[in-house]
C-alpha cells in the first residue's frame, strides 16, 4: 500500500526511519512538512529526503504544500503527524477530512482533531468505507486501542485509569526520590528533554485531559470534550505533600480516570499505594482498564519518543493493510 506523510517533526521522522529500515510492504508517495512538500507516485527515496530535511530544513519543493500532497498525491493511507492544535484541530483536521473524502484511510498521532472531532471523523470514515486509526494519540507505544478493540472484544469496559503524561510522572518521581521541590524537578525535566520551555500543557493536566477525552470517546462514543474533564495539575504540589504520602507507604501520581456508569472524567494528583500497578517510574505511562470479563488489565510502556510513537503508527498501518488488503 502507498502512504503519504504529513509532518516531519520527531514522530514523522521516526515513522520514515522505521519504514526505511524495515521491509513491510509500504511505499511513501507523498511527504510534506510546514515549509515544503514532495510527491512521487513511483515512490520516494526516504533516506534521501531525511538527509535533505536535515541539511535544508525542507523535505521538498517550497511550492508544494501539505494540502497539495493530501489532495493530489497517489496514496492509500494518510499518515497525519503534524503538531497538535488543541484549540480547533487545524490544519490537521482539514487534512484528515480531505483525505477521507477522497476515500483514503487515515492514521494519526495528532490529538487535537481526535479530541475535538472524533465522532464526526469516524462517521465520515464509515460513510466512505475507510479506516480512521489513532493508536499513537494516547500513551505512545502502549497499544491501548488495539487491546480494547481486539484483545478485549466482547468485554464491557467499565472504567479506565491512567498515568498519561510522562513529564508529570518524571517530575513526581524525582520529587519523591530526591526530595526535590516542584521547581527543581521541573528544571531537571527540561534539561532531560522531558519538559518544554513552557510546560503549562503538561503540568496543568491539559495533555492528560485531552488523552482522557480521546479514550472516553473511542471506548464509549459519548462525545465528551475537554470542558467535561475536572482537571487539577501538579504545579502546586509541595515536597511536604510527597513526604506525607511516603510516610504512609504511598506516593502521588497524576491520574486520569473515566468511569462509564457515573460519567466521571477527572485528572488530578492522587495518593496511591506504592505497590499499585499505576506507580510507574520516570517518563513511563500506564493504563488500567476495568472490564466485566477480564476484570482489570494494566498496560505499561513508553508514552513518548520518536521511535516509540512510530511503533503505534506502524501498527495501525499494518492493521489497515491486513484488513483492507495490500494494493499491488
Amino acid at each position: 500500500m502507498k502512504i503519504a506523510v504529513i509532518g516531519l517533526g520527531s514522530v514523522g521522522r521516526g515513522v520514515l526511519e522505521t519504514l526505511a529500515g524495515k521491509n513491510i510492504g509500504l511505499s511513501v508517495t507523498g511527504i510534506a512538512d510546514s515549509k515544503s512538500g514532495y510527491i512521487d507516485p513511483s515512490g520516494i527515496d526516504i533516506k534521501k529526503v531525511l538527509m535533505q530535511k536535515k541539511k535544508t530544513g525542507r523535505c521538498g519543493d517550497a511550492g508544494v504544500t501539505a494540502m497539495d500532497v493530501v489532495r493530489e498525491a497517489d496514496y492509500d493511507i494518510l499518515v497525519e503527524v503534524s503538531p497538535t492544535n488543541a484549540t480547533d484541530g487545524e490544519p490537521a483536521l482539514s487534512y484528515m477530512k480531505t483525505a477521507i473524502k477522497r476515500k483514503k484511510h487515515v492514521v494519526t498521532s495528532n490529538k487535537g482533531p481526535i479530541a475535538l472531532a472524533y465522532k464526526e471523523l469516524k462517521a465520515l470514515a464509515k460513510k466512505k468505507g475507510v479506516a480512521l486509526r489513532h493508536e499513537a494519540t494516547v500513551a505512545g507505544a502502549v497499544p491501548v486501542f488495539h487491546t480494547v478493540e481486539q484483545g478485549l472484544a466482547g468485554n464491557d469496559i467499565r472504567a479506565v485509569f491512567g498515568v498519561l503524561n510522562g513529564t508529570c510522572n518524571y517530575i513526581l518521581t524525582r520529587m519523591a526520590e530526591e526530595g526535590l521541590t516542584y521547581e527543581q524537578a521541573l528544571l531537571e525535566a527540561r534539561e532531560m528533554g522531558y519538559a518544554e520551555a513552557d510546560p503549562t500543557y503538561d503540568v496543568k493536566g491539559i495533555d492528560a485531559a485531552i488523552k482522557l477525552v480521546i479514550l472516553a470517546n473511542t471506548i464509549w462514543g459519548n462525545g465528551v470534550t475537554l470542558d467535561d474533564v475536572d482537571r487539577t495539575g501538579i504545579d502546586r504540589l509541595t515536597p511536604e505533600a510527597i513526604r506525607l504520602a511516603e510516610e504512609g507507604d504511598c506516593t502521588i501520581r497524576l491520574i486520569a480516570e473515566a468511569d462509564k456508569s457515573s460519567g466521571l472524567l477527572r485528572v488530578s494528583p492522587r495518593i496511591i499505594r506504592k505497590n499499585h500497578p499505576l506507580v510507574v517510574e520516570g517518563s513511563l505511562n500506564a493504563i488500567s482498564i476495568e472490564t466485566d470479563l477480564a476484570k482489570e488489565i494494566t498496560l505499561i510502556g513508553k508514552g513518548a519518543g520518536s521511535i516509540e510513537t512510530a511503533s503505534a503508527i506502524i501498527g495501525d498501518l499494518l492493521f489497515i493493510a491486513e484488513r483492507y488488503g495490500r494494493r499491488p
